[in-house]
């Protein structure tokens, strides 16, 4: 679930990071009168979830409201990498004596936190990586020890920032830690994190992607939902609860497990196809499921062909037949359907699917071999 600019800075006021003053609106009257209250200068910054807004022209300093109005006005409704800027973020200007790059992440492979810093903020990250891989300082960080204020003192200095920067880079860098534990967080990236000429250090980026599987701990996150960048089949499926990610292919995939699908995207490409999506149904695949996955599928004017990938574990395999069956039965579907049953009592399964196969709902006894028939049913690619 990653945050809008605006929120993540929301997110880390509450861990107490200090953060430039602002207002998110969505229309230029409202833009002009947040100008008006922050005092003139402002910035005007577009609020999408993809970088190089400033390059696209939606990052705009204004002096005075015809400013402000002008910019908010080209900003609001500006195409940024095919997202549309429906909001806007109006804050106060700052002054910069130096920018710097702050974030925490997980590195799986050695299976502790991240933190990286350095001292070279206000570009991409992996454009310090590549140019410059020893400007960056890097921190690992036990889940269970935690981060203490000397090691991140250390992990300071040794980025290099300037010495007026090192105790009000230290603070906001251990509350940034705790936003990024407390918040069950992905990821919180501070992109620059500034020293201004009195010597204060804030945050004037804010990058934030939240694990959505613990939303059931943070209530308050549901509120972040309705900004998350989904297309209509995305959104349709969302509604409908089921885990799916729109591809630009003609085979639409239906597996029960993130594991199996992503293969399934993945055997269906190696046979010349084109997924038209992932979507997961996870264990529950009875009929009202099945029905919604089909229906999400078929409202998609891309696919010609529907493959079904399923393996019975604990959902057994006549389980999954019968929700296969009664769903079609709910479901007007256009296009022609494969099937792959495997796993616990497959059997049963395959035999309560013989007698509805026909032309438009095939049965095959391998991944590869429904693959290759769904690819082509849809004419390849």
């Amino acid at each position: 679930m990653d945050l809008l600019e605006y929120q993540g800075k929301q997110l880390f006021a509450t861990y107490g990071i200090p953060v430039s003053p602002g207002e998110a609106v969505t229309t230029v009257d409202d833009a002009v009168a947040a100008a008006e209250r922050l005092g003139y200068p402002v910035v005007v910054k577009a609020q999408v979830h993809v970088g190089g807004r400033g390059k696209a022209g939606g990052v705009k300093l204004a002096s005075d409201a015809a400013e402000a109005r002008t910019h908010a006005g080209n900003i609001l409704g500006l195409d940024i990498k095919g997202h549309v800027v429906r909001t806007v973020w109006i804050e106060k200007e700052s002054d910069i004596a130096a920018e710097y790059y702050a974030s925490f992440t997980l590195d799986r492979s050695a299976k502790k936190y991240l933190g990286m810093l350095s001292s070279q903020g206000g570009v991409e990250i992996e454009q310090v990586a590549a140019e410059s891989p020893e400007a960056i300082s890097r921190i690992h960080i036990d889940p269970v020890e935690g981060l203490s204020e000397d090691a991140c003192r250390g992990w300071v200095e040794a980025a290099g920032l300037a010495p007026e920067a090192t105790g009000g880079a230290v603070e906001i860098l251990m509350k940034l830690y705790r936003a990024y534990t407390e918040g069950d967080a992905d990821l919180v990236e501070i992109n620059p994190l500034i020293l201004t000429p009195e010597g204060r250090v804030h945050a004037l980026d804010a990058k934030v992607s939240l694990d959505d599987n613990a939303v059931f701990r943070h209530p308050d996150y549901e509120q972040y939902d309705a900004t998350q960048p989904r297309d209509e089949r995305e959104q349709a499926a969302h509604d409908k609860g089921l885990q799916y990610v729109g591809l630009d292919g003609t085979v639409g995939i239906i597996a029960n497990g993130a594991g199996l699908a992503m293969s399934t995207v993945d055997i269906v490409s190696q046979v010349g196809g084109a997924p038209a999506n992932f979507l997961d149904i996870g264990g529950g695949a009875n009929a009202e499921v099945m029905a919604g996955a089909l229906e999400v599928i078929n409202n998609d004017p891309l696919v010609r062909s529907i493959f079904i990938n399923i393996f019975g574990g604990i959902t057994k395999g006549e389980e999954v037949a019968n929700g296969i069956v009664q769903a079609l039965g709910r479901v007007s579907i256009s296009s022609p359907i494969v099937i792959r049953l495997d796993g616990t009592n497959a059997e049963e399964g395959r035999a309560i699917l013989e007698p509805h196969l026909s032309d438009a709902l095939r049965m095959q006894p391998t991944m590869i071999d429904a693959a290759r028939t769904a690819v082509e049913l849809a004419g390849g690619r």
